[in-house]
């Protein structure tokens, strides 16, 4: 896999960073969570892309 075509899977996770932090503090109310969620996605996105 090129480094475009990771760079271009990273952006794609992004919107799920933002719309779902956005939805997570929303349900939870507080950004404890919110952080618990980024770390979790950015760990998805990280494996994703090093494959």
């Amino acid at each position: 896999m090129n480094i475009s075509r990771r760079l271009g899977t990273l952006v794609v996770f992004g919107v799920p960073a933002v719309i779902g932090g956005g939805i997570v503090y929303a349900l939870f109310g507080n950004y404890v969570s919110v952080f618990a969620y980024e770390i979790i996605l950015l760990l998805f996105a990280g494996g994703f892309a090093s494959k």
